[in-house]
């Protein structure tokens, strides 16, 4: 029996900057992992990874990763991916900056 295909966001990093973004609904990257498409067809998903593998000259290493939809927009479902949606992973720059203080 196939396995049921899981929700799933496409992701890379920016070219020259490094940064981690995401492909959005309209087809544009994203640094939210919240503002990503959150794909739930096989077929749309690869189509929109051949769409980003095809983006040479503005990211690179495009993957699908799994996702799940919340009132915020979508979510990671993995540890690596929390990790990635969050910056880097040193404090008070990037993405962290925007953080609250704990």
């Amino acid at each position: 029996m196939a396995r049921a295909f899981t929700p799933k966001v496409v992701t890379a990093n920016e070219l020259i900057s490094g940064d981690v973004v995401y492909l959005s609904a309209d087809g544009k990257w994203v640094h939210r992992h919240a503002d990503a498409e959150l794909i739930t067809d096989e077929v749309r998903a690869a189509v929109r990874l051949q769409l980003a593998e095809a983006q040479v000259g503005q990211i690179v290493g495009a993957y699908l990763a799994d996702a799940v939809a919340s009132d915020a927009g979508p979510v990671p479902v993995h540890f690596r991916e929390e990790f990635r949606a969050a910056g880097p992973s040193n404090y008070n720059h990037g993405k962290q900056a925007e953080l609250p203080n704990v």
